[in-house]
């Protein structure tokens, strides 16, 4: 068995996600679902999303689309309160340095952009669909390998442009103190959040209920640190709707 809520872990929130996970664990175990004691939230993140007997894990909506639809199952969408965004829903912030006097991602044309993965939704497909109505994709892209290292790439200066999902950037804010020196310059459309995702075969209604009630119990001070309202219902077909950018742009 094997679970993981490794999508925004943080050391700081390190002993939150333990009480969380502690509180779902106990739930299932009501429901007759047995888990694992630990979240493995140093795992490689395919081999936890594929692993035939996972629990339970938090993917993100472009490799679910790609990969894990019909290899997984939903079990439901976390909400984090997004402003602007229907629950379980969420953006992207673009962000750039607050000293950099362009305006418009129109001006970032020639700019270098960074991202996460080009199998990330919040920090690739989404401001790819952003910036294509301008006319142009960005020429010099560089690979960071998380949010947070696309973040402090461009705060450094080894970058000019990211696009960050908008918890990863409200973490940031509270966390990072280099975070001041960014400004959002847009924000993209809202798609369907982070899914939870269990193996197929498992009652994803039993754990949709687990988590629901884990949200409930937990102190209050752990829900806001984790920004968690709740957890929704959103369908696959949802997901599977939200378009990839072209094979050459990946």
């Amino acid at each position: 068995m094997i679970a993981s809520l490794m999508m925004y872990a943080r050391p700081e929130l390190a002993d939150a996600h333990n009480r969380y996970w502690a509180l779902i664990r106990e739930n299932l175990h009501d429901a007759g679902i047995a888990s694992p004691a630990n979240l493995s939230q140093n795992a490689e993140e395919f081999h936890v999303w594929q692993h035939p007997d996972l629990v339970l894990s938090q993917t993100c909506g472009m490799p679910y689309r790609l990969w894990l639809h019909g290899k997984t199952a939903l079990a439901g969408t976390p909400d984090f309160g997004i402003a602007g965004c229907r629950p379980g829903y969420y953006n992207s912030a673009i962000v750039v340095r607050r000293d950099d006097p362009r305006e418009s991602v129109s001006a970032f044309r020639d700019a270098r952009f960074v991202y996460n993965h080009t199998f990330s939704q919040s920090g690739y497909a989404a401001p790819y669909w952003h910036v294509r109505p301008e006319g142009f994709w960005f020429e010099d892209r560089q690979q960071s390998g998380g949010h947070l290292h696309s973040a402090r790439t461009v705060a450094a200066g080894g970058a000019d442009i990211a696009a960050l999902d908008a918890v990863s950037w409200r973490l940031m804010l509270e966390y990072e103190p280099w975070a001041s020196d960014l400004r959002v310059l847009a924000w993209t459309a809202p798609t369907p959040g982070l899914p939870l995702i269990t193996a197929p075969g498992r009652n994803a209604d039993l754990i949709f209920n687990a988590v629901a009630r884990a949200i409930r119990q937990l102190r209050v001070d752990d829900r806001a640190r984790l920004g968690l309202k709740g957890i929704v219902r959103i369908a696959p077909d949802a997901y599977l709707a939200v378009p990839n950018p072209p094979a050459d742009c990946i």
